[in-house]
């Protein structure tokens, strides 16, 4: 019994791609987009083809999963058609999901701070210059 069923297998002449859909058994919560067109690209021999993951699905209750894929020619036909954001998650875990470098340099160091106590000593003469400065009528009138 093979692990790959087929479901459904089309030339859309239209769109210039071949859509298939087949079942996968026993791989359910297993299977991930990468590792199914990989085994799509094999059981299909489309070895230099553009094999798009669409959906992977899920049976409740059962160890199946259900997937849809389209297979192009050429990759630039294949961008055209589909969203934008299907082939920068396709990038990114081919990437390996890792971040950019800018983004893993370690954060600039702090300046020393002074302790508490000294910031409240400092900040009392402070507050009785600006007393003196608010009213200068009152120490003039003594």
């Amino acid at each position: 019994m093979s692990m790959i069923e087929v479901t459904r297998d089309v030339n859309n002449s239209l769109l210039a791609r071949r859509e298939i859909s087949c079942i996968f058994k026993g791989l359910a919560g297993k299977l991930k987009k990468p590792e199914a067109v990989d085994v799509v690209s094999k059981h299909f021999k489309l070895d230099g083809k553009v094999i798009v993951a669409i959906k992977l699905k899920n049976e409740t209750g059962r160890p199946m999963v259900a997937g849809t894929f389209y297979v192009y020619d050429d990759e630039v036909l294949a961008r055209k058609h589909i969203k934008p954001a299907i082939f920068a998650r396709m990038d990114k875990a081919k990437a390996g999901g890792e971040k950019p470098e800018e983004t893993k340099e370690a954060p600039a160091e702090k300046p020393e701070e002074k302790p508490k106590e000294e910031k409240k000593a400092e900040d009392k003469p402070k507050k009785e210059e600006k007393k003196s400065e608010d009213n200068p009528k009152k120490e003039e009138s003594k």
